[in-house]
C-alpha cells in the first residue's frame, strides 16, 4: 500500500491483524505534531493505529525501492521470450527474512 492510499483507508476505517508485540518509539517534535494533526483529522483512529499503518506503508515502499541487481541465473522468460534473471540484490534477502519472521510471529499468536 502506498502512503498516499492510507488516507483513503482511514476514511473507510479499515482494520487488520495485529501482533501482540509492542514497539515503543520516540518521535521528533515535527513528527509528533504531524501525528497529532492526523489524530485530530481522523478521530476514529488511535495514534498507535496511524503509526502502525504509516510504518507498514513505508516498509512496502522501502521494499519496492530496493534496487534490482541482475544475477547470472535465468529464472523465467517474459512475453517476448527474453530471459529474466534472478535478483541478487537486497530484495530476495529482505523477502526471505520477512517471511521467516512472519512465520515466527504467526506461531506466537
Amino acid at each position: 500500500m502506498k502512503i498516499r492510499d492510507l488516507v483513503k483507508q482511514w476514511e473507510q476505517n479499515a482494520t487488520g491483524r495485529l501482533t501482540s508485540n509492542l514497539y515503543q518509539i520516540r518521535l521528533d517534535l515535527v513528527s509528533a505534531a504531524r501525528l497529532k494533526a492526523l489524530v485530530e483529522m481522523y478521530p476514529k483512529r488511535h495514534p498507535e493505529e496511524i503509526l502502525g499503518e504509516l510504518i507498514g506503508a513505508a516498509l512496502e515502499e522501502l521494499e519496492a525501492s530496493l534496487p534490482y541487481v541482475k544475477g547470472n541465473q535465468v529464472v523465467a522468460t517474459d512475453e517476448q521470450g527474453d530471459p529474466l534473471y534472478e535478483d541478487v540484490g537486497l530484495t530476495p534477502r529482505f523477502l526471505t527474512l520477512s517471511r521467516k519472521y512472519l512465520h515466527e510471529l504467526e506461531k506466537q499468536e
